[in-house]
């Protein structure tokens, strides 16, 4: 029997207002929500959905209006100053702009931390040289931040934030001023951190790729509510509600409105198929087109990873022969058969 996923962090009716001209504004609804220990955990949605009210409720630098923050069972909201810095070095967080002090060096932005919580100076040194080895910065620990790209300032960025070795890493909106192939580099780096270290990371983003690449599960934020929750693979897949479902469209710079009505003239039932894991590479179409008599064309298609599992998604037209045969087919060896029109 695989092991109960043991909770670091619990929402529980969190929800928090601001009082705006004399009127309280909600910024998040009430919500209830758990993240599991070990797990990359995404929470995504558009500018002013809540999600970075939700993540600095976290470490409080946000307080609540209501509800409560669980950490590890311990009520985060009820702490007073010195159980509040004591919870804060067991939470490292990154944030989109890098924060870094440019007055210090590499190194010395590293060291920061330690040297808040008075780490003997020794110490210090060994540390910073495990965490700028773990983030590739070991040639530019006497370099200032203004020497660096934006990469490199994300990496002295999580360099810092894993010094005290915390148990959680938040990561507000870390790869949104980063390129595509940096905010590629930074991912993996994160991954692999969660990997090794075994570290619950809470990312929060507006893009769904950055989701895909490297999350367990994800929630979803529309307007201060919490409007879809689920693994990724489901939620990026099946996506049920019209703010994910942007969301993914979006990332894959597709308009499924237009797309049907540019497949009003082509003939046949169109179905999506989703295709996941090993199964992905499997030459079902084939089998499947021979056995029913059914020819297909295919309209779109997609291969790639959510995560480490592969996926391919196929939106085809059916054509000719027993349709209803070849979507039975379809099911029976685990794809998932979405008919778009019949």
């Amino acid at each position: 029997m695989p092991p109960v996923p043991q909770a670091v962090i619990e929402f529980q009716q969190l929800q928090k207002s601001y009082l705006v001209e004399g009127r309280a504004i909600s910024a998040l609804h009430p919500l209830d929500l758990t993240i599991q220990a070990g797990e990359v955990f995404g929470i995504i949605g558009h500018s002013g959905a809540g999600k970075s009210t939700l993540i600095r409720l976290i470490n409080r630098l946000e307080e609540p209006s209501g509800g409560r923050v669980l950490i590890d069972g311990q009520d985060a909201t009820a702490l007073d100053a010195d159980g509040l810095r004591a919870l804060r070095r067991r939470i490292g967080m990154i944030f989109q702009h890098f924060n870094l002090l440019s007055a210090r060096t590499v190194a010395g932005n590293v060291a920061f931390p330690l040297e808040l919580a008075g780490t003997p100076q020794a110490e210090i040194d060994k540390r910073v040289a495990e965490l700028l080895h773990t983030v590739g910065l070991e040639a530019h620990a006497g370099k200032y931040p203004a020497q660096l790209s934006g990469g490199q300032k994300q990496r002295v960025g999580i360099a810092r934030a894993l010094a005290t070795r915390p148990q959680i890493l938040l990561c507000d909106e870390a790869t949104s001023a980063l390129d595509p192939q940096t905010t590629a580099s930074v991912l993996a780096l994160l991954g692999r951190i969660n990997r090794e270290l075994g570290l619950t990371i809470v990312l929060i983003t507006h893009e769904m790729d950055v989701i895909r690449r490297v999350c367990d599960r994800v929630a979803v934020l529309d307007a201060g509510r919490l409007v879809e929750l689920g693994p990724v693979t489901n939620v990026f897949l099946h996506p049920q509600h019209a703010t994910t479902r942007r969301f993914v469209t979006e990332s894959e710079h597709v308009d499924a409105g237009e797309q049907l009505r540019d497949y009003a003239s082509v003939n046949g039932r169109i179905v999506r198929l989703t295709f996941l894991g090993e199964d992905t590479y499997e030459p079902l179409l084939g089998r499947v087109a021979r056995e029913t008599g059914v020819d297909y064309n295919i309209l779109t298609g997609r291969i790639d990873r959510i995560k480490d599992t592969p996926y391919g998604q196929l939106t085809v037209a059916l054509v000719g022969g027993d349709q209803d045969a070849a979507q039975a087919m379809f099911a029976n060896a685990g794809v998932h058969v979405e008919e778009l029109r019949r």
